[in-house]
């Protein structure tokens, strides 16, 4: 059975309760949503994530009390290059989001979503170790995976197969 297309009118997308709560609460933070084989993606501002976050978990309607991953993906050499990809769930009402931040090769921070999800600490972390992004805000961001005299940042695009010699 065939998918039907994706949209990505925001008009048409209102109806979505992660994106109507997300509209209502900082319609600036909004830069970009689709919709496409019934998962809803939102890009979002990366100087409002936490708040995008906080939004939608507290949300009256349609609370995402559940913070499931989050990840990182390197689209080297395109910039922005970096994207911090969210996924989020609400129990209650069993729906998911995707909230995804863009961040500049040149300087990839984005702001650390522990206060709303301590959960947050160790994916944040590896996201750190592997990529190399900072998380501003983080209670600890230390390596988590690779030992602390490491150089690099091995699941960057540009890092060499055998590491830096």
């Amino acid at each position: 059975m065939p998918f039907a297309p994706a949209v990505t009118d925001l008009e048409q997308l209102k109806a979505h309760s992660a994106l109507a709560t997300l509209l209502a609460g900082n319609p600036a933070a909004v830069q970009a949503a689709k919709f496409d084989r019934d998962e809803l993606t939102v890009w979002i501002e990366k100087g409002s994530i936490r708040e995008a976050c906080s939004i939608l978990r507290v949300a009256p309607d349609c609370p995402f009390n559940y913070m499931c991953d989050i990840t990182c993906v390197d689209w080297f050499p395109a910039e922005p290059r970096f994207e911090v990809v969210y996924h989020l769930l609400s129990i209650p009402n069993k729906q998911r989001v995707r909230l995804k931040a863009k961040l500049e090769g040149s300087s990839p921070v984005i702001e650390s979503i522990t206060s709303v999800w301590p959960a947050a600490n160790f994916y944040e972390r590896e996201i750190f170790d592997l990529f190399g992004v900072r998380f501003s805000g983080h209670p600890n961001l230390q390596r988590i995976m690779m030992p602390d005299d490491w150089e690099g940042h091995p699941l960057r695009k540009d890092y060499p197969v055998e590491g830096y010699r």
